[in-house]
């Protein structure tokens, strides 16, 4: 009987796989592609089939056939605007996808991806919380600026993974809590997720709330409107300022938060300066958040890379534990995120959505 489960996870300079059999993971991989393989292909779809390849080759070292497989999924890419949940991988999801009719991503080839292997074993392919999951308020999306609206853009599938976990772990259930989450990474998206819906988001994407390791976060409008005309930034210009040049990076030349932490413990007061910064602000938008919930927040989580720092936990924390208990789930759970969503659908605990 059909036991096995091939996740697939496409990012810009890899491809991550996991085969999970009884609800176990017993094999995974990160396979990195190098610049020159990568080179032979105009675009991201382009690399379809040589990632194909890549993934039967996987499964082939691993003793695994597709006539094994109950189940693929593939993470979810840059699509209309959904609300979360587990989408089934169809044709109108394809040829958004393939056409990258909403921008292009490596993301967008694991909807793909995971349809050409479910083909091979007749099965269905799925997609769990991808980015565009959109579950925000209508007073959420108002900006202060007609013709410009707030929209999301998150860490949905680790997002809510975590929250999952750690509600489970404490005997709730996610669709009855309230809980804040922030992923904390090279770019970061704090949620406040009410009774299994993110009702409200900074979107670090588009340069809101607190800066990161590479990010701006919001700004001063009129000061970087002047910037711009003064130094005449184009688009492309304007983009690597806010998203790749900016926040630690713009002050301390640096994106690598151990080597931050290093120059903190050597007695650096300026490295101390910024990363305490960017804790004061993660905690400013966390307030934030808790006033989206009303004050009725059940737990606030800490995830993402940065949260593997013990010196950005404490002083995040030291700020916020008054609004509700802190719980920190370092790093990021997606390949089981992935994985727990099909079983979800297949244990008939929740229906596949369509797209």
């Amino acid at each position: 009987m059909k036991k096995s489960i091939l996740a697939i996870n496409p990012g810009s300079t890899s491809t991550k796989l996991s085969l999970y059999e009884n609800k176990q993971e017993v094999a995974t991989q990160t396979i990195r592609h190098t610049a020159e393989e990568l080179a032979q292909f105009k675009g991201i779809i382009e690399q379809k089939e040589f990632r194909k390849k890549v993934i039967i080759d996987f499964m082939a070292q691993e003793g695994f056939k597709a006539e094994h497989l109950e189940a693929v999924v593939g993470r979810g890419g840059l699509l209309k605007p959904i609300p979360g949940g587990t989408y089934l991988v169809e044709k109108e999801m394809l040829h958004d996808l393939t056409e990258e009719k909403y921008n292009t991503h490596a993301s967008n080839l694991g909807a793909i991806l995971a349809h050409e292997i479910a083909e091979l074993a007749g099965v269905d392919a799925y997609i769990v919380d991808p980015v565009v999951v959109d579950e925000m308020i209508d007073l959420a999306r108002v900006s202060g600026l007609k013709g410009i609206e707030r929209r999301s853009v998150v860490h949905a599938l680790n997002q809510k993974a975590v929250a999952r976990k750690v509600l489970e772990e404490k005997n709730r259930r996610y669709e009855n809590s309230n809980v804040i989450v922030a992923h904390l990474g090279g770019g970061s998206s704090i949620a406040a997720h009410e009774k299994g819906k993110m009702i409200d988001v900074v979107n670090g994407l588009d340069g809101e709330g607190p800066f990161t390791p590479e990010r701006t976060g919001g700004l001063p409008l009129y000061d970087f409107a002047r910037m711009i005309l003064n130094e005449q930034l184009d688009l492309d210009e304007i983009k690597k300022r806010l998203a790749g040049n900016g926040g630690i990076k713009s002050y301390l030349n640096e994106i690598d938060l151990r080597r931050v932490i290093e120059r903190i413990d050597n007695g650096e007061e300026e490295a101390r300066l910024y990363l305490e910064a960017m804790t004061y602000q993660v905690a400013k938008a966390i307030g934030e958040m808790a006033t989206v919930l009303k004050g009725k927040v059940d737990y606030i989580i800490l995830t993402g890379g940065a949260a593997y720092g013990e010196f950005v936990v404490k002083h995040i924390e030291e700020r916020v534990s008054w609004i509700a208990p802190v719980e920190v789930m370092a790093g990021e759970m997606e390949m089981d995120a992935l994985h727990e969503g099909v079983i979800r659908v297949l244990e008939e605990k929740e229906e596949a959505k369509h797209y």
